[in-house]
């Protein structure tokens, strides 16, 4: 099977001063290379500042990498100019932890769903109307929720909503970054559930990116550890913690708070 997209000596270097001359050059992501096949979760586990954030921006087409190649849909997304990655970033969608900070206060919760659809405008009202309603259903909120306010939703209801405006163009890929870390475990536990039903109705590839290794674990089919810039550790989730073979990977097992249960989350921290 051709993997969905494919990443090669990727390379993102930052300098440390405000000048562009000024300072050290430091590598974010120094020589990454991994691949998802489609309908596939993989997880991207590491420390804070390892690098995880930055390698989703590059993926989605957000920050142009210093170096290497992205593979997606036959072409090195890496090299397109801005006019072709227009019509790539639909297809690759990105969620952030803090719904509250990419959600419009102004917006209506069938707006927000609603206005990838107004920008590419390509649908009539009714069909926009009806898709809505159709995409805050398949998220698990209700019709009533539907004219509320970001402001006015709980803390899993608008991670719901953000899942469900990233659906609206039906990407390929969508790249869930440290999605679930501001939610307390009860929802946590739901909002996985939800997605793994979404990858099965739909056949959706997810890149999960975290630092929680136990849900890593929940949610992926592959494990892949990242430290300071580089993927240190690649496995199926039972081998990986089973028989983890660098210190990064023992770290953070070192570190996990609870037990394992594969594959439905009940509710438990």
């Amino acid at each position: 099977m051709q993997p969905l997209i494919q990443v090669e000596s990727l390379r993102k270097l930052y300098r440390s001063g405000k000048g562009l001359n000024s300072g050290h050059v430091v590598p974010a992501i120094n020589e990454v290379s991994f691949s998802i096949a489609p309908g596939i979760t993989l997880a991207l586990v590491g420390e804070s500042g390892s690098g995880k954030t930055t390698l989703a921006l590059c993926l989605a087409c957000f920050e142009r990498p210093t170096s290497g190649r992205i593979w997606f849909g036959g072409r090195d997304i890496a090299a397109l100019e801005e006019k072709q990655l227009r019509v790539v970033r639909p297809q690759i969608q990105l969620v952030f932890q803090d719904p509250a900070s990419s959600l419009n206060p102004r917006l209506t919760a069938h707006e927000i769903v609603t206005e990838p659809l107004l920008l590419q405008r390509n649908w009539q009202e009714r069909q926009m109307r009806e898709r809505g309603f159709a995409l805050l259903e398949r998220v698990g909120l209700s019709r009533e929720v539907a004219t509320c306010r970001a402001r006015e939703l709980s803390g899993g209801q608008r991670q719901r909503l953000v899942i469900a405006r990233a659906l609206s163009l039906e990407p390929k890929l969508l790249i869930l970054d440290e999605a679930l870390s501001a939610l307390d475990c009860s929802t946590q536990a739901q909002i996985a559930n939800l997605l793994v039903e979404l990858q099965t109705s739909s056949a959706l590839t997810f890149l999960f990116i975290t630092h929680d290794l136990v849900m890593a674990a929940h949610l992926a089919d592959e494990i892949a550890v990242m430290n300071r810039g580089q993927i240190v550790e690649q496995g199926v989730p039972e081998k990986l913690l089973a028989s983890p073979q660098h210190e990064a990977t023992r770290s953070l097992i070192a570190g996990m708070p609870r037990a394992i249960v594969r594959p439905h989350m009940s509710g438990a921290c």
